[in-house]
């Protein structure tokens, strides 16, 4: 057999063989044959074992449906990424009518008939022919059909992203608090990408578990809820909708006892779910999103034996496994760890004892210090970094050296009241430095060596070329007055990319001049990217979360620095405003400390 050249996973080829099946009914090829690749993709999604077992063992055809033809199909994806009649399809159809089949409610058949008839192609040509009426005239279709592709057209110009953490969240909470308190309900749950905290997301994914006399109620509830614009399908275990902000939620139900098992279907990554899948096969099991179950002397799954289960940290129990926490079920090396240790020390929202890094009124910052300093104690934060913007940020009302000393004069008054006054706060003085080309800081040593804190970072010039960013980071890791790194890619989510920066290094620099990267919660922002998590840990990185709070609102953004935190494997122990203000302060002044 040939060597496979590409790992494949089992929903990567159940959608290429999907993707096979929408472009045959667009090029109206013979039904059937476009069914049998349909029902080969259904059948591969719900495959329990590995395909690339099949796949490296030449016995594809073993796996019922899955016929000489298509797995020929199957091999030709993993040995080279591609199969041929794909290729014939894809160049047969425009790429443009491809794309009509993101369109909510404009189905293949539908999509043939108005390409055909009309001769368009291009979603402009689409969202005009809606408009002027020949889509409404197509038999079958009918002006009801043509204003609702209309309207799903409009949905996706203006919503085809993907939503940052905070905006998702916003978006389930209402629903899920609704939903929570409908009758029938015994179980509910936030999964998916959201309930593993990644930094965006794609669908919101809530999860119910009640009883079958319930499920209607449940889903008339959910399509009629008030955010709701549009349905975009109802069915016997699933329905999803569109809310007023564009973004699709999807409502699974499934019956109380198969709620743990599809809980952990619906929140681990693909990846992590192949792993799970795999290693239950291991141990003579069969784990899917309805339970876990014995195999029978076939290999297959025998739903007659299941096996029982209370929770996920049951079924994790029963793969050997301790509990893994829903922001790891990534795929990268926390299976291993969860075999030989019960829990990592991840931190807690709880933990974080005081504010590091936001701005004020003395750069563009929207509340004086007093009130950013008030509004933390509201919160029960211990200290606040004031960290405002240094004299090169002009456009964001960077410090003149006379107005930092004005500001350091304000903060002595204000720690004097505070400790006059009985209460247990302390406001350190801090910049936010920007990082120049050369990789020098902002002010003069006399003025930096003034400050308790110097966050390094860089606003301007974030094209540079790789060799010329890192040789700037280089310099302003390597400068002693540099004491954290604030958000070194620079991105903004959805937004801008983030410079081109060899991590690992950086990460390297920075644990071996006791520097620390922070987080930046500000959901915009959330870099350091939970991706270099693994390499912080193996090095020991210190890092903070922080808000970048430019508003007294705007410090609330720990929370979302908190789960990418721990998305990261940040213990309490590496997290700097973790500590209290004393600790704080004593690695500030001592960077050997």
């Amino acid at each position: 057999m040939n060597t496979i050249h590409m790992p494949v996973t089992n929903d990567e080829i159940a959608a290429r063989l999907r993707e096979i099946y929408q472009l045959m009914q667009l090029a109206g090829e013979n039904r059937f044959r476009a069914i049998a690749f349909d029902r080969a993709a259904q059948t591969i999604e719900s495959l329990d074992d590995d395909i690339n077992n099949y796949i490296e063992s030449g016995n594809l055809t073993d796996i019922k449906g899955i016929g000489s033809s298509i797995a020929g199909d199957i091999r030709s994806y993993a040995e080279t990424g591609t199969i041929e009649v794909l290729e014939n399809l894809r160049s047969q159809i425009p790429e443009g009518v491809i794309t009509w089949l993101d369109i909510s409610g404009l189905g293949p058949k539908n999509i043939a008939k108005i390409h055909q008839e009309l001769g368009i192609s291009e979603l402009e040509e689409l969202k005009e022919a809606c408009e002027d009426g020949r889509v409404a005239s197509l038999d079958g279709l009918g002006q009801k059909s043509a204003q609702k592709i209309l309207t799903s057209i409009q949905w996706m110009q203006q919503f085809d992203e993907r939503c940052r953490l905070d905006q998702a969240a916003d978006i389930a909470r209402p629903i899920y608090h609704f939903l929570k308190e409908q009758e029938g309900v015994e179980a509910i749950e936030v999964a998916g990408s959201l309930r593993r905290s990644k930094e965006t997301i794609g669908d919101v994914d809530i999860l119910i578990g009640a009883g079958e006399q319930y499920i209607d109620g449940l889903f008339d509830a959910f399509v009629n809820h008030e955010l709701v614009v549009e349905v975009l399908g109802q069915g016997e275990t699933k329905s999803s909708i569109r809310t007023r902000d564009g973004r699709q939620v999807d409502l699974r139900i499934v019956k109380p006892k198969e709620f743990p098992a599809a809980l952990m279907y619906f929140t681990g990554s693909k990846e992590h779910n192949v792993v799970l899948r795999q290693r239950a096969r291991k141990r003579g099991l069969s784990l899917n999103e309805y339970g876990l179950f014995e195999l029978n002397n076939q290999g297959d799954t025998n739903v007659e034996a299941p096996i029982d289960y209370a929770s996920e940290s049951d079924i994790y129990r029963k793969l050997d496994l301790h509990f893994i926490p829903p922001e790891l079920r990534e795929d990268r090396g926390e299976v291993a760890f969860y075999e030989t240790h019960e829990t990592m020390a991840l931190v807690k929202e709880d933990d974080i004892r005081g504010v590091i890094h936001a701005h004020s009124t003395w750069s563009d910052g929207r509340f004086s210090i007093r009130e950013m300093a008030e509004a933390c104690m509201e919160r029960g934060y211990e200290y606040l970094a004031i960290t405002d913007h240094s004299r090169s940020a002009a456009y964001a009302g960077g410090l003149s050296v006379e107005e930092i000393k004005q500001q350091w004069e304000e903060i002595d008054r204000l720690n004097e009241e505070y400790a006059t006054g009985g209460q247990n706060f302390r406001i350190f003085k801090g910049i936010e430095s920007d990082i120049l080309g050369d990789g020098s800081l902002d002010y003069e040593d006399d003025i930096l060596e003034g400050f308790d804190l110097v966050i390094a970072s860089v606003h301007s010039g974030l094209g540079m070329s790789r060799d010329k960013m890192m040789d700037r980071f280089r310099r302003a890791i390597r400068n002693p007055h540099t004491r954290m790194v604030g958000h070194p890619t620079g991105r903004l989510l959805l937004k801008r990319d983030g410079s081109d920066l060899n991590m690992n290094e950086i990460i390297e620099l920075a644990v071996e001049h006791n520097t620390a990267i922070e987080i930046n919660a500000n959901p915009r922002r959330l870099d350091l990217d939970w991706r270099h998590g693994n390499k912080a840990r193996e090095e020991g990185l210190l890092s903070s979360i922080n808000p970048d709070a430019h508003s007294t609102d705007g410090i609330d953004d720990i929370h979302y620095g908190v789960r990418i935190a721990r998305k990261g494997k940040f213990e309490k122990e590496r997290i700097l405003n973790t500590r209290s203000a004393e600790a704080f302060e004593k690695w500030l002044a001592d960077r050997d400390s």
